[in-house]
């Protein structure tokens, strides 16, 4: 890889450094996963980073020049993304998720589930948003999932919580940083166990859901991330079926039953052949997301899985 003096001699504005960049990651064959799709806007997110700029910029001003020091810390980021192969919310410490600003590192998973754009819409058409006055936030890592719904949910109390003491206090840096510390309570639970009694509106979880086949041949990015998030067993399921199984004691009627199971939806389908699952679809994105209301969910709890 070139040194940086040779670079700095000949990039100069943002889209250089942004080109060069993309170039590199593709040569390196990076993965992309974590909120970017592709080599060019991982290396934009990484460069607007390194100049303190948003990603709402005008677009000519991509074609200003850097500074000598903006350069050295442009540089620095790519670099970083190369040598460590890590996502590049590990390298800034940043991720932003429903138009909220996260702080993240190597305890949790980086956030990127689709699911916000369903806490953007209020989790309508599922749920009226005026009705909702208790949310729970399973396995909630970085709190993301948990902090974005206060913005819909102002007058609504949410819990959150996580098996994971490391997550937890990455949650609570969050709840701090975004100023939701009197709507927002952590608890330390495996997936139900641990939490106090009480009925939600809404229970909505991006569980560990990644089977022993996809672990086993998980790309180095994802490899960095912390296993207690992605792994749950076999067929990817240990944690999906234990929230199927508890969420009728605490979802209230009328209430609905949001989670992410990504690659094991195959076998969920199979798992409760008899179950009504409503498949979500996304304008940005996709993953798979299921919705049950409170009588589903009862529903098929006493159903014996196939084996």
């Amino acid at each position: 890889m070139e040194q940086f003096e040779e670079i700095s001699s000949q990039l100069h504005t943002l889209a250089d450094f942004v080109r060069w960049g993309a170039s590199a990651f593709n040569q390196a064959q990076l993965h992309f996963g974590h909120g970017n799709s592709n080599a060019v806007d991982e290396a934009l997110n990484l460069v607007l980073h390194g100049v303190n700029l948003d990603h709402d910029i005008p677009p000519w001003l991509l074609e200003t020049r850097l500074t000598a020091a903006e350069k050295r810390a442009v540089y620095a980021l790519l670099c970083a993304r190369l040598e460590t192969r890590k996502p590049s919310a590990y390298i800034t410490r940043h991720a932003r998720f429903a138009g909220l600003d996260f702080y993240v590192d190597e305890r949790v998973l980086v956030p990127r589930s689709p699911i916000a754009e369903l806490i953007e819409k209020g989790f309508e058409p599922w749920i009226e948003s005026e009705r909702v006055r208790r949310v729970l936030d399973l396995c909630t890592g970085s709190g993301c999932i948990a902090i974005a719904c206060t913005c819909v949910f102002p007058e609504a109390q949410v819990d959150a919580s996580d098996i994971s003491d490391d997550a937890l206090e990455v949650a609570r840096i969050n709840v701090d940083k975004l100023h939701v510390r009197g709507q927002v309570t952590l608890h330390r639970a495996d997936v139900f166990q641990g939490l106090p009694a009480a009925r939600y509106d809404i229970i909505v979880s991006n569980p560990p859901y990644v089977d022993a086949e996809d672990m086993a041949t998980l790309p180095e990015e994802h490899r960095a991330e912390p296993a207690v998030g992605l792994s749950a067993g076999v067929d990817g399921l240990d944690v999906v079926r234990r929230i199927l199984a508890g969420a009728p004691e605490y979802l209230a009627p009328g209430g609905i039953l949001v989670v992410e199971v990504g690659n094991s939806r195959w076998a969920l389908e199979q798992a409760y052949p008899a179950a009504p699952f409503t498949w979500l679809e996304f304008q940005r994105g996709h993953a798979e997301v299921f919705v049950l209301e409170a009588a589903q969910v009862a529903a098929i709890s006493p159903q014996k899985k196939r084996a």
